[in-house]
């Protein structure tokens, strides 16, 4: 499937016809960055090494060198776009041995990591702090973000026609690209179409706000969007505010804790935010599940005490 290739080919040469092959036009482009991104490290690190020279120690400095000026999460992401390749060169042959396998993955000491998202008397008095016009702009934006949930890619994409103000609901079912030429573009996955229940203090204030709007234009698009506009606006009103300094995707990991602390369950939580399944949700909040679990035991020791 890849032609003719030997074992005495450049592991990275192999790397490159191994993406074109088997990730080209089956994942979403922002992935497929990833991975010619780690072709480029390959061709920075080892130009030179052959398919047949990748052994567990070879493979293991690669790591080692990559890991000089990169966090371990990151080093673990550059072994695992490198390890389907790996395992499919040893299934045809053309490497001896599994090189990944008990590979050790290490890394910088993490930069401090910034808060992430604020609690409920920090969103209020965040959301308190917004000048809401009559007109659509980035306040909306970051209104409307924070009491759903939805991905930035996601509320660039809302039209008109995805308000269901009758059945309180939003209608997730494409996004925005704005990291390209802009235009619409499909879901990050089938899980992420969905409809959002909406509160009726959100559909008052939307009913009349795109009353006259076409249908199936973007709300908040007029003209190039950049990630960084809508991140400096927000970080102006948390300082506003007085509140933690959080990024649009903040909002995001806002909307999901306060459900999770307020008793919603993690699978309706994973509908809501389009997760793929609730897996992606323990893992993204397992920080605030913990905590949730430690009140639950001691609920249940009350409840065991109040028995006897």
């Amino acid at each position: 499937m890849l032609g003719e290739i030997k074992r005495t080919d450049a592991f990275c040469e192999y790397y490159s016809k191994w993406i074109m092959v088997y990730k080209q036009g089956a994942i979403r482009q922002v992935t497929m960055d990833k991975y010619t991104m780690t072709h480029k490290w390959l061709e920075k690190l080892i130009p030179r090494v052959k398919i047949c020279e990748v052994t567990r120690i070879v493979y293991q400095q690669l790591l080692n060198d990559y890991a000089l000026c990169h966090e371990r999460q990151t080093t673990m992401d550059f072994h695992h776009q490198l390890k389907g390749a790996i395992l499919d060169a040893v299934d045809e042959g053309l490497i001896k041995r599994d090189p990944t396998r008990k590979a050790i993955i290490k890394g910088k000491t993490p930069r401090e990591k910034k808060p992430k998202y604020l609690n409920q008397f920090e969103l209020h008095t965040l959301l308190t702090a917004l000048e809401l016009k009559p007109k659509v702009g980035w306040d909306w934006f970051i209104l409307l973000s924070a009491k759903t949930g939805m991905r930035f890619s996601e509320a660039l994409a809302l039209t008109p026609r995805d308000f269901d103000f009758s059945h309180q609901t939003l209608s997730i079912n494409k996004t925005w690209d704005y990291k390209g030429n802009g235009g619409f573009m499909p879901t990050k996955n089938k899980s992420s179409i969905r409809k959002i229940q909406i509160d009726w203090q959100t559909v008052i204030q939307f009913s009349e706000l795109i009353k006259g709007l076409p249908e199936d234009d973007p709300i908040f698009v007029g003209g190039k969007v950049y990630n960084s506009t809508a991140n400096d606006i927000l970080a102006r009103y948390c300082r506003k505010a007085k509140v933690p300094v959080i990024s649009i995707h903040g909002l995001r990991h806002t909307h999901a804790s306060l459900l999770l602390f307020a008793g919603v369950s993690i699978a309706s939580v994973a509908r809501r935010l389009g997760h793929a399944s609730m897996t992606t949700t323990q893992k993204t909040y397992l920080h605030i599940i913990q905590e949730l679990e430690n009140k639950d035991i001691d609920l249940v020791m009350r409840s065991l005490s109040g028995l006897s």
